[in-house]
């Protein structure tokens, strides 16, 4: 039996976590396999790929080099987790997946969307998730979530209000073109946005 796949997205501090940590609760009661499991990173040599994109440095990185290294580390979660938990049977809900780097490098890094779509699908074989939800959030709450929560901050927290306002921009892009993606006001409740994120996930299982 093949699993559910399930990939969560939004701009930082969207409220991703405390999301899929409210789902968890609902398939835990109701005693479904499942997996978490998170991008970049997921796996050791993926995890060690994270370090180096995303640990603050005096030497810029330069964005090609990014979207290539977040392509690599996705390849090794996907051939060691995520494919094998799919055909476990498992419900696999990831925080983040190749349309982050759509958004991330192909839009706000300025490198061309379909540029960066075609070098992940030849990472992944093609293989996408069967359900998205984007988070939508206002930046500037985003950012103030972050820090008022004292959560660990990266590389990617510190750019500028501008570049995290064109990441917004990227996924109300991409969230029109991709039916699979199915968008969120995340400045709902996390008790509202749980229920109505299980209620179409329950019509899928």
């Amino acid at each position: 039996m093949k699993g559910l796949w399930i990939s969560f997205e939004g701009g930082e501090g969207s409220g991703k976590t405390s999301l899929i940590e409210g789902l968890v609760k609902k398939l835990e009661e109701r005693g479904l396999s499942y997996m978490v499991t998170r991008e970049p990173g997921g796996v050791p040599l993926a995890e060690r790929i994270r370090d180096v994109i995303m640990t603050r440095s005096e030497t810029p990185m330069d964005p090609m080099t990014e979207a290539i290294l977040f392509a690599a580390s996705r390849r090794q979660h996907l051939v060691e987790k995520v494919l094998p938990g799919l055909e476990a049977g498992k419900i696999v809900l990831m925080d983040r997946y190749v349309d982050s780097s759509i958004v991330y490098q192909g839009y706000g890094r300025g490198l061309g969307m379909e540029k960066i779509r075609e070098l992940n699908l030849f990472a992944t074989e093609g293989h996408m998730p069967d359900l998205t939800f984007y988070l939508d959030l206002d930046p500037e709450e985003g950012l103030r979530r972050i820090h008022r929560n004292q959560r660990e901050v990266n590389r990617l927290d510190e750019e500028g209000l501008d570049f995290h306002k064109k990441i917004r921009e990227g996924y109300l892009i991409l969230s029109k073109k991709e039916k699979r993606i199915h968008k969120l006001d995340a400045s709902k409740s996390l008790e509202e946005l749980t229920m109505e994120v299980w209620q179409i996930i329950k019509g899928l299982l």
